[in-house]
């Protein structure tokens, strides 16, 4: 009834063969005609430009990687980049590049490792001794540099070289701005030295000197806290993404949610002009964290197209995801 069980074994191994290749074909088909399969990332809305594991401060939890996904996947967060913090200003407790690369080694399709360095290392070989110590990270799969926080000015010259070696080796460079980190004027002149001198190097503003610097009409005060009202035109964010495709913005925190909703019309058409610079971040760092972006984003009614691009596709862009 049907032939011999020889004949049916060898037709399910000839459809089996048959249905693989057939899907393979439609993949490699999709790729060809520049589209990609809706299975290459894992499923979620948002791309996380910015968390960390272990423990931060002494008056936060530590955060292991799978407490870090649980949280992603009750909040429809695909991938989230997990940043190190080497820096004695960045952080209560160091948490090493070594240490996120360890930690994300089994979940890299979800959480995406960066590297970082304080320029003060002591090292060898100038520019090509830092690379090269680089180079191992990025071997290991590292796809950034950062969180870049060292309490040191932001042109400073240990700073101009890491800079440098970022922009070797393409690596995207996210920096903390405020007035012991990073340190810079109203305006964000040191900033823009450094953008002007490294045009290689892609540069991601995070912190409340940067988000503070939305506005015009600044203090130097204003630079360490989270300043609130209607937005003064002026702004040296819009000014230097205007003449520096380089710069990049991390909405994470205190500092960028509150830069956007301090003055929401301004915010809103801010996200729309800037969607191709400008990416969704939350600082995650703790169990039981407040988030105010996944409020604030469901207020804003952004275009579809915008969502897609601060949410996950600039993001994704950047670090060559996609």
């Amino acid at each position: 009834m049907g032939g011999s069980p020889t004949t049916t074994r060898l037709s399910r191994r000839d459809f089996c063969r048959a249905a693989t290749i057939a899907g393979l074909s439609c993949a490699v088909g999709s790729r060809v005609h520049g589209f990609a399969a809706a299975a290459e990332f894992p499923p979620g809305n948002y791309v996380d430009m910015h968390t960390h594991l272990g423990q931060t401060w002494n008056n936060t939890e530590v955060l292991t990687a799978g407490e870090l996904l649980k949280w992603m996947d009750n909040n429809q967060i695909a991938q989230a980049v997990v940043l190190p913090l080497v820096s004695p200003e960045s952080s209560s407790y160091l948490l090493t590049t070594d240490f996120v690369l360890e930690q994300t080694k089994s979940h890299r399709d979800r959480l995406i490792p960066f590297c970082s360095i304080d320029p003060r290392t002591s090292y060898r070989g100038g520019l090509r001794g830092l690379v090269d110590m680089l180079k191992k990270y990025v071997d290991q799969g590292a796809k950034g540099f950062g969180e870049h926080k060292p309490g040191v000015k932001i042109d400073d010259p240990r700073n101009m070289t890491i800079y440098a070696a970022c922009g070797e080796l393409n690596l995207p460079l996210l920096f903390h701005l405020d007035a012991e980190r990073n340190m810079d004027a109203p305006g964000l002149p040191g900033l823009e030295k450094a953008l002007k001198e490294h045009p290689q190097t892609r540069f991601i503003g995070h912190g409340p000197g940067w988000w503070a610097s939305i506005a015009g009409n600044l203090q130097p005060a204003d630079l360490n806290r989270y300043p609130d009202g209607p937005v003064a035109p002026g702004g040296a964010i819009d000014t230097l993404m205007d003449k520096y495709p380089n710069l990049y913005g991390d909405l994470s925190a205190g500092s960028g949610a509150g830069a956007i909703s301090r003055d929401p019309a301004f915010g809103r058409e801010f996200l729309i002009r800037r969607a191709d610079r400008v990416m969704f971040g939350t600082d995650f760092l703790s169990p039981g964290q407040e988030v105010p972006q996944l409020t604030l984003f469901r207020t804003l009614d952004l275009p579809a197209g915008v969502q897609a691009k601060v949410f996950r596709d600039t993001a994704r862009k950047l670090l060559g995801l996609s």
